[in-house]
């Protein structure tokens, strides 16, 4: 599915959790596991890693850095993050995941011209080995386009937030057999889809489905994609009131 400024008012429909329900989250673990013992610290610091690698590597890829020297950089940006305590700096209530790692990275990779050599491969992380193939394929960009390497982070980040949440509607449907379906009408998660591919008559005479169930599957697929999205974009920011202005700036960045 490629997201574009059309797919953000389908998408967004989308409620902030209630006050007093919001979960603990993927970045509130972290801002936890500062103040607690280094070993959960490192444990929640590897998740992230292996997270959002892809959005760091894009970055400095986009700085100019060699593959090789990408990937050592990203492994030694996260390894940083831990040996100088840096999520100790960040405010609580006021912490957003995407926002952090990237002016914490640009600040790492601005002083890298002073160093002789990047800081040790892995650091205090256990070493992750990163897909060179996925990496490359990361950075792709016309040469004739003038992209940031801050807009390369900020669409590798929502990049890899659709992914995720497109993979696990798919596992939903595959869990129930249902993969079938979901292959058929996962270009219609967003309204700009309805005129792609084949049409509803087409897909429910191969699906042996009426039109009816079949639209009514397609508002069902929709709807669970939204819910996923919001709980996934609620792993990144620390306030409920948070939730869609982060879902609005992910679709924004392909503007």
């Amino acid at each position: 599915m490629n997201p574009s400024s059309n797919s953000v008012s389908s998408l967004i429909e989308v409620s902030a959790p209630r006050a007093g329900a919001f979960p603990a989250t993927r970045w509130s673990l972290v801002l936890q596991a500062r103040d607690e013992q280094k070993l959960k610290a490192t444990e929640a610091l590897a998740e992230l890693c292996k997270a959002y690698w892809k959005p760091v590597y894009a970055f400095l890829r986009r700085k100019g850095n060699t593959p090789h020297d990408a990937e050592d950089l990203t492994q030694g940006f996260f390894a940083m993050l831990l040996e100088r305590n840096s999520f100790a700096t960040v405010e609580e209530g006021k912490g957003r995941l995407r926002s952090f790692l990237l002016v914490a990275l640009k600040r790492f990779a601005a002083n890298e011209h002073e160093r002789s050599m990047a800081l040790k491969r892995g650091g205090g992380v256990s070493h992750m080995a990163l897909d060179a193939n996925a990496a490359e394929e990361c950075c792709a960009v016309d040469p004739g386009t003038n992209v940031t390497p801050e807009l390369m982070f900020e669409r590798q980040w929502a990049v890899g937030m659709l992914d995720t949440v497109l993979n696990k509607l798919r596992s939903e449907y595959a869990k129930d057999g249902r993969e079938g379906v979901f292959d058929a009408l996962k270009v219609r998660l967003s309204a700009d889809g309805d005129g792609e591919g084949d049409t509803l008559a087409l897909i429910s005479e191969r699906l042996g489905m009426n039109e009816g169930a079949l639209k009514v599957a397609v508002y069902r697929m929709r709807q669970r994609y939204r819910r996923l999205l919001k709980d996934e974009i609620t792993l990144t920011v620390d306030s409920p009131e948070q939730v869609n202005d982060e879902i609005m700036h992910l679709f924004r960045v392909f503007g």
